[in-house]
């Protein structure tokens, strides 16, 4: 994992004590914390994009029926609503158990996650400003 964003120029920091690296992304659309985790037993990987702003309470359902819509239907990845704090991740993640996981496999699923991220970041804070979920996801997925 220390290698391959070493090699691709990502600037990171390791989070001490956990097989956690965080780093920031910025897209077209916005700046993303970024958290890379891998985990021994069992072997996977995950890539998390962290967006940029919390859900005020008041747009929580309609954020959770976004990302419901946003989920159905998506191969690669997906989002995760923390309806407590109101945070918002994209996931995307691989179990490498029996082989190993390579530059190619990491490439994929890093680039992929912060595509949909920066690409779906506009419509979420669409939602969270008061768009219904319904047009938000009609706007994105056009």
């Amino acid at each position: 994992m220390v290698a391959f964003f070493t090699n691709d120029d990502w600037t990171f920091t390791k989070i001490q004590g956990k097989p956690i690296l965080q780093m920031g992304y910025q897209g077209e659309n916005g700046q993303f914390i970024c958290d890379a985790r891998a985990n021994e037993n069992p072997q996977q990987f995950a890539f998390y994009a962290i967006f940029p702003m919390l859900t005020p309470e008041d747009r929580k359902l309609a954020i959770a029926e976004f990302i419901t819509r946003a989920n159905y239907g998506m191969t690669i990845g997906n989002f995760e609503f923390n309806f407590d704090s109101g945070e918002i991740l994209y996931k995307t993640s691989i179990d490498v158990e029996g082989d190993r996981l390579t530059a190619a496999l990491m490439k994929r699923l890093v680039y992929t996650n912060i595509a949909i991220a920066d690409r779906y970041l506009p419509s979420i804070q669409a939602v969270i400003d008061g768009t219904s979920p319904t047009e938000a996801i009609q706007t994105i997925e056009q």
